[in-house]
Formats: structure tokens, sequence, C-alpha cells
């Protein structure tokens, strides 16, 4: 499988278990794989029959309007659900880095899901 990756994509959401650590947006890190055949793409050299990952950041720099989250888990899990319904690859694999914990580097979570496969039968 092919996979396009965006690495380190920088964005400003309100995350954290105390209410004070989701008061102000806070700097992650973000590096999606998504998972897709680009042959065609390759092939034909056209931006329509591949995974436009210009949209794909876009979307993610507005993602956290509004929002919030207590656990970067769960927002991993979100950001890999949405991906996958508005912009269908095969798979996707989030990683979100948070800089939280003054010994470390930053922590991170990563979440991968497939595309659901229609019922058979449908």
């Amino acid at each position: 499988m092919d996979k396009i990756i965006v690495e380190d994509l920088e964005v400003s959401y309100r995350v954290g278990v105390p209410v004070e650590e989701r008061q102000t947006p806070q700097r992650l890190l973000l590096r999606l794989e998504l998972g897709a055949d680009f042959e065609a793409a390759a092939r034909g050299d056209e931006l329509t029959r591949t995974i436009d990952y210009y949209q794909v950041t876009q979307r993610l720099l507005a993602f956290g309007a509004g929002r919030e989250w207590k656990l970067i888990e769960t927002l991993a899990v979100d950001i890999a659900e949405m991906v996958l319904k508005e912009f269908r690859p095969q798979t996707v694999t989030v990683r979100v880095k948070k800089f939280i914990l003054p010994q470390t580097r930053y922590v991170a979570v990563e979440a991968t899901r497939p595309l659901a496969k229609p019922a058979e039968g449908r």
C-alpha cells in the first residue's frame, strides 16, 4: 500500500485533563499516514485521483475550533475518524505529540484505523 505522510503539522487545540489546562489552546504536533493506492494518480499525474494533503492539513488546522478534549487518545481517534469519513484513505494512522512533561521531549499517542468496508449484501 502506498502512503501519504504529513509530518509534524503544528496545531493549537484545547486538550488536557485539568480544566485549567484546557483553558488555553496548546501546541501539538500531528503526524498522519494515509494509506492509499495512488498508482492511477501517479500514472496520470492527476490530483483528483489521490488524496489532497493540502486539504487534509487545512481541515486539521481548523479541527480544534470550538472543541476540547481531556485525552490525546480521544483526540487521535477523533482525527482518524474524521479523516476516514471526509478523505477516504484505506487506512489512517494519527500520532499526536504533546509537550507537557518537562522531563520529556514529548508524550505521544498513536491510533490506526481502517476504512470500514460496506456490509455484505448492501
